[in-house]
């Protein structure tokens, strides 16, 4: 017979962080309190390479309230969160990363401010404990994202945060493929509130997001959730107009002046390359969104889940 169902849920994405598993599952069943519980820990194994998955099944055997859940290869952070919110079945769903630098026991402080009429409570990071090379990444790619997608992002806010089972509703009925979590619980719009929490060192295993990999990330999040770009790209064309337009204007008073000359080859060939450029670059950009559209018109499953440990009976 399968337990109760849980009343609070907790999602966390596994990447790299095999040695403080163990740590996480205790940390966040002492935290909780009883009058929250039943509860379940959905750990998301993200084909982690440290081998996290066989440490996750003896997480699963030892306690009943660990649900594992093992992708089929590494889908990335977002999608390993949208894959335990699909699987999550608490009134109330806490999403935190793996490498303890979200600290268990500010979970009750997250479900205190879950009153009613708010459906999302978010932790903001009072001061965080990452490198510096780690919060100088973090902000220019919050600051470009921001002026990209023409919303505010703050940085201190992160995944760290409590859900009602209406936002988790709302997420997992969304169709897309290209998933980024922050930005779809802003999207429903629902009541949300903040609450400042600690931040920990990280105790295991290293972030996988260099500066390199966050402008990528940067880059899906704006050809998924806006369209400045192309309107970019518009004023751009518009730009070159006008341009064109003064040389055209430029040309005639010179000749009705009198004063042609011929045409240096160096300053077309320039003109030329420029043009071009700028053509290639517009066509580039619409076909990333077009790629965009290809792959949700597929249709293909997100995420695949090869294995799933505890599984619940219902």
């Amino acid at each position: 017979m399968d337990r109760q169902p849980p009343r609070t849920s907790v999602v966390s994405p596994v990447y790299g962080c095999i040695g403080c598993l163990e740590e996480l599952v205790l940390r966040v069943k002492a935290a909780i309190p009883p009058e929250r519980g039943p509860v379940e820990i959905v750990l998301v194994d993200d084909a982690s390479p440290d081998g996290a998955w066989s440490r996750i099944e003896e997480l699963s055997a030892l306690h009943p309230e660990v649900r594992g859940l093992r992708l089929s290869r590494n889908f990335g952070q977002h999608l390993a969160i949208a894959a335990g919110l699909a699987h999550a079945r608490g009134e109330w769903v806490v999403v935190m990363d793996c490498d303890l630098q979200d600290v268990p026991e500010e979970i009750p402080k997250l479900l205190g401010a879950a009153q009613p009429g708010t459906d999302v409570v978010l932790g903001r990071r009072v001061e965080r404990q990452d490198s510096l090379g780690k919060r100088a990444s973090s902000y220019l790619f919050f600051r470009l994202l921001s002026w990209l997608t023409g919303v505010r992002q703050d940085h201190s806010v992160a995944n760290f945060g409590a859900y009602s089972r209406k936002v988790v509703d709302v997420l997992n009925a969304m169709p897309e493929a290209d998933r980024v979590f922050p930005l779809m619980v802003r999207w429903t719009g629902l009541p949300a509130t903040h609450v400042d929490v600690e931040h920990a060192e990280r105790t295991s295993g290293r972030s996988g997001y260099s500066l390199a990999r966050l402008m990528r990330l940067a880059t899906n999040i704006v050809l998924s959730y806006s369209d400045k770009p192309l309107r970019l790209v518009v004023k751009l064309g518009l730009a070159f107009a006008l341009v064109s337009l003064l040389i055209v204007a430029a040309s005639i008073y010179r000749f009705i002046a009198g004063d042609v000359q011929v045409a240096g080859y160096t300053s077309i060939v320039a003109s030329v390359w420029l043009v071009g450029s700028v053509i290639i670059l517009c066509t580039g950009l619409v076909g990333l969104y077009l790629g965009r559209l290809y792959n949700d018109a597929k249709r293909r499953p997100a995420w695949i889940v090869r294995q799933e440990s505890n599984r619940p009976q219902d």
